[in-house]
């Protein structure tokens, strides 16, 4: 019910959008903070929940990019530790999004705004939720997070990469 709501708005959407497209874009996010804490922990609170791991817990720290089902990019950073889950944060775009920009490129950044506005007007955060398509993607063990932007991730990288190496606490937040 609620993908039929969302498609019959981005119809009606991509059919009013003319007049919109000369409008000025959204103001962009405040930045995330990254602030250093005296315990020994790193957390990161982010708009899809809260992270928190003991950095003597943590085992790998990585940072991949990869293609999925040969439609979206995934930019990822995974937390591996001596507990029993895996945390993944993670940026997608489409794959639309690493070629040169032209007329196509276009449309599907069109299209992303309006199914984002879409989804405002109805209530409902879904550019901050995770994708799975089940079984293929049922994680277990795993701990996901969707981070709305590169430039977002690489400050967590950085973040968890920098308080790991050094041992010392910090604490991100992106929802400042």
């Amino acid at each position: 019910m609620l993908q039929k709501f969302l498609l019959t708005s981005l119809a009606m959407l991509v059919l009013g959008s003319v007049a919109a497209l000369g409008q000025t874009e959204e103001a962009p996010a405040a930045p995330a903070s990254d602030t250093p804490s005296s315990d020994r922990f790193w957390q990161a609170t982010l708009e899809g929940g809260h992270y928190m791991v003991a950095l003597d817990r943590i085992t790998a720290v990585s940072r991949h990019r990869y293609v999925l089902d040969g439609a979206v990019i995934v930019d990822e950073v995974t937390i591996d530790t001596h507990g029993q889950a895996l945390a993944r944060f993670y940026f997608i775009q489409p794959v639309t999004a690493a070629a040169a920009p032209n007329a196509a490129t276009k449309v599907v950044e069109r299209g992303k705004e309006i199914l984002d506005q879409a989804a405002e007007r109805a209530g409902i955060d879904i550019q901050n939720m995770v994708v799975k398509k089940y079984p293929v993607t049922s994680h277990a063990k795993s701990i996901e997070y969707r981070i709305l932007s590169e430039e977002g991730l690489t400050s967590l990288y950085e973040s968890v990469k920098t308080s790991w190496e050094n041992g010392r606490g910090r604490k991100y937040d992106s929802k400042k």
